[in-house]
């Protein structure tokens, strides 16, 4: 039990009450009160909800929760269609679930010399996603592949040929560029290519046996503890051939312990790495080290839900506007120094959840819009955004009338701000219309802090971006009112060291969440405007996904 749980003695039930009695105190329709986004995040954030794992018992809570609110709030259901003119609340994702069935046994070999490595510590393996129970490799070659990179768009190919079949490959995070900041991948601003997740879609295409990516905190974003503490349990769409996507196997290896192994093999890490910048590199075999591994897997067969709901709109009820929030977290997992072993999640993200309920309450009490507005609280975003995958290729309203999706991930918890910002740079005029919002409630833009860390490749709205529909996640900026850039940027940084993905994202009750119910406002107002008006945002030319949404135009046109 969390200290604030054994403070608060109060159930979740209890605590939903008190959230319905508060709500509908809102004065106006963009009225938005800090407490009401409170009690909603005590309630998803406390033990009572286990960390929210997908398939768990505390999805049920959850699920039941958000449906709860949003009926309250007075939206219609919007998810799977029960019957000609009647839809459910929710939307049925299909998983499968994969979790290891034994011990992780794994060691190299160098000059002759085996060495057994401990899992979490040298490094942190995911179960295999390819459907097999029992993953065996025997003293395969280890290969050093730079970035890990196919790029034909930039004239760039790490791996020039090399046949990776039967190999395990070492491979950097980030983009070729990171460190210097100058090249062909957009300097310190992360592309996809930097992603652990193309890294190991790479894996897949390659042929190789896996990819260990290996961790540098400034490079990946966050640290050891947040990698070793996601990778274990993990869910993935169902997929016909699952091996189109992954490799046998994939995980994460300790910078030392990577550097290691090249040493004893000859090489020198830095060296290569500076090599590895440049499209000169070619792959490098570790001569004389070898990597090998027992592992059993669980594989069963799992369902989540994405919560929707909606205002039907009046003039153009086909056309949609999207409010989405993810309402995972990490469940129950290893237990921190404490022994706290619950993921609450609380800034990770019932604080987005919280908002969409409360933007949803707005909306109602609004007149209602000329587009419908659907409100999605997804599932496993946690573990690679899949009710939003799912729900981009089984859309329940067209993608290609779905003006925008507007999307919320861990809300500004330390007061107001005289700046917005957003989830990396992306192309679109759905960023100028932000901007321009924005500084009606006095808040300035400013380009993302750390777009070296590929944050828009790192939420929920991606998958929607990748498809072509106008996506992005925004909020509050770093320059607090109280305090200025200095405390913002602390604050941040002190979250990501010691909460984010770990069991100290619990609730506090000396937050400051009138920076919410300042976000909230913008997100409310942005979205007011694009549901009664005639716009549909813009890719910018030369944005990588403005083909996809192109491709549509014709039946957006004269709608």
């Amino acid at each position: 039990m969390t200290k604030f749980a054994r403070a608060m003695r109060v159930s979740a039930f209890a605590l939903c009450a008190a959230v319905s009695a508060v709500s509908p105190a809102l004065a106006g329709a963009a009225d938005f009160r800090p407490e009401a986004f409170a009690r909603h995040i005590q309630v998803l954030a406390s033990d009572e909800f286990e960390g929210r794992a997908p398939a768990s018992p505390g999805e049920a809570k959850t699920i039941d929760y958000i449906v709860r609110q949003f009926k309250a709030a007075g939206l219609k259901p919007g998810g799977d269609i029960v019957r000609p003119g009647m839809r459910a609340w929710t939307q049925r994702v299909p998983l499968r679930h994969f979790t290891f069935g034994g011990p992780v046994q794994v060691s190299v070999t160098a000059n002759g010399a085996r060495e057994a490595w401990t899992q979490g510590e040298q490094l942190s393996l995911s179960p295999t996603q390819t459907g097999i129970d029992h993953l065996v490799i025997v003293n395969a070659p280890v290969v050093f592949v730079g970035y890990g990179v196919t790029a034909p768009e930039r004239n760039w190919n790490d791996f020039k040929g090399y046949d990776l079949k039967g190999k395990v490959a070492l491979v950097l995070v980030n983009d070729p560029d990171f460190e210097t900041g100058v090249g062909d991948f957009g300097g310190k601003a992360m592309t996809y290519y930097g992603r652990w997740t193309y890294k190991f879609e790479e894996a897949a295409r390659q042929g190789a046996i896996g990819f260990l990516v290996v961790h540098e905190t400034h490079a990946a974003g966050y640290g050891w503890n947040t990698v070793k503490n996601s990778v274990e349990d993990v869910f993935d769409v169902v997929r016909a051939n699952p091996k189109e996507r992954h490799a046998l196997l994939e995980g994460w290896i300790q910078r030392d312990a990577a550097a290691g192994l090249m040493q004893k093999a000859g090489l020198d890490f830095e060296a290569l790495k500076k090599v590895a910048q440049t499209r000169e590199f070619k792959p490098v075999e570790l001569q004389g080290v070898t990597f090998s591994a027992d592992v059993a897997i669980k594989v069963q067969d799992a369902a989540s839900h994405n919560v929707v709901g909606i205002v039907p709109g009046t003039r153009h009820p086909r056309e949609t506007i999207l409010y989405t929030a993810h309402w995972d977290h990490l469940g129950i997992g290893r237990p921190d120094a404490k022994g706290d072993r619950i993921y609450n999640g609380a800034v990770d993200n019932a604080s987005g959840v919280s908002m969409l309920i409360e933007l949803a309450r707005a909306f109602v009490k609004a007149p209602r819009p000329d587009r419908s507005v659907v409100f999605i609280a997804t599932t496993g975003e946690e573990k690679g955004f899949l009710g939003t995958e799912y729900y981009v290729a089984n859309p329940l309203y067209p993608l290609e009338t779905t003006a925008a999706d507007l999307n919320m991930d861990g809300m500004n918890v330390y007061g107001r701000t005289r700046n917005i910002s957003a989830a990396g740079e992306s192309p679109l005029t759905l960023v100028d219309d932000m901007i321009r919002v924005g500084a009606k409630h006095g808040m300035a833009y400013s380009p993302e802090a750390h777009p070296e860390y590929g944050s828009y490749f790192r939420n929920d709205h991606f998958p929607f971006a990748k498809v072509g529909v106008p996506a992005l996640t925004f909020g509050g900026g770093t320059d607090l009112e109280k305090g200025g850039k200095a405390a913002g940027e602390a604050a941040y940084e002190a979250y990501k060291r010691d909460k984010y993905h770990q069991p100290a994202d619990e609730y506090d009750p000396n937050w400051d969440l009138s920076g919410m119910a300042q976000e909230a406002e913008v997100f409310f107002d942005l979205g007011r405007e694009l549901a009664n008006s005639r716009v549909w945002p813009q890719w910018k030319a030369g944005a990588e996904f403005k083909a996809a949404r192109d491709a549509t135009q014709s039946q957006r046109t004269g709608r």
